[in-house]
This record gives structure tokens, C-alpha cells and sequence, in this order.
């Protein structure tokens, strides 16, 4: 392959549609707009989603479920992570300057991992097993409000 046999991607050298130039054009007459009609008029700008006055899409699918607007976010962290920080306590601010967390959410600890040290873990709220291995590896686990 060199220069002599490269060709340029079909329709890369085709010029732009250009609409309402005269019979001359082969768009002439009506634009490439049809016969009368809403979308033939100038100005004519509907809305997203019509479909010419039947029942559009999102109105005709069933609305379900519903979204609490109160819904508190979280945080998650894995004991695994704790483990590597190599801290003897550990809360929120300690989790942020290691880049472990970035949000100033509230932060769950999920039991995933295992912890070979007894560490002291301060978060808003621990998953059962997170609770099980801390204190199994002789650490405390201390729930902070707000």
C-alpha cells in the first residue's frame, strides 16, 4: 500500500444538501419537504418525542417504582482496604487524605477481606460480617452519628 492507491472514505468528497436553491438543484420546488403537512411550514419546530398527535413513547410505557428523594448515600469500603492502609485507627478524614474515599458522603465498612491487626474503624455504618471480623481480629468498631 502507498500514496497511488489510497482512496478517500466513501462519501468524504460528496458536497452538502443544499436545500432552496431552485430546480436546479434536484431539491427544488418544496425543499425536500414534501406537500403541505406541519413539518412543511417554515418555523415548524415540535416537540421531542411527538409523533404527529398519537400518544407519544414515554407516555404510553407505565410509570413504576418510585424514587425517595431522602435516600442517603454512601461510601463503601472493604475491610481488605483497611487492612492495607496500615493505620490503628482509622476514620472518614484518614479514608479521604488516602484517597480511599473522595465525597464527603458517610462512609459504610462491608466485610469483604480479611484483617490480620486489631484496628479501631470509626464510620457511620458496618454490614454484619465487617462488625464479625474486626472484633474477631480484636479491633473495635465505633458508629458515628452525623
Amino acid at each position: 500500500m502507498n500514496l497511488s492507491n489510497i482512496r478517500a472514505p466513501k462519501k468524504a468528497n460528496e458536497n452538502k444538501k443544499r436545500v432552496g436553491r431552485g430546480m436546479g438543484s434536484g431539491m427544488g420546488k418544496t425543499s425536500t419537504r414534501g406537500h403541505k403537512g406541519q413539518r412543511s411550514r417554515s418555523g415548524s419546530r415540535m416537540m421531542r418525542g411527538f409523533e404527529g398527535g398519537q400518544m407519544p413513547l414515554h407516555r404510553r410505557v407505565p410509570k413504576r417504582g418510585f424514587t425517595n428523594i431522602f435516600r442517603e448515600e454512601y461510601n463503601i469500603v472493604n475491610l481488605e482496604k483497611l487492612a492495607d492502609l496500615g493505620e490503628s485507627t482509622i476514620n472518614p478524614e484518614i479514608l479521604r487524605k488516602a484517597g480511599v474515599i473522595s465525597t464527603k458522603r458517610r462512609v459504610k465498612i462491608l466485610g469483604d477481606g480479611e484483617l490480620k491487626s486489631a484496628i479501631t474503624v470509626q464510620a457511620h455504618k458496618f454490614s454484619k460480617s465487617a462488625q464479625e471480623k474486626i472484633t474477631k481480629a480484636g479491633g473495635k468498631f465505633e458508629i458515628l452519628t452525623a
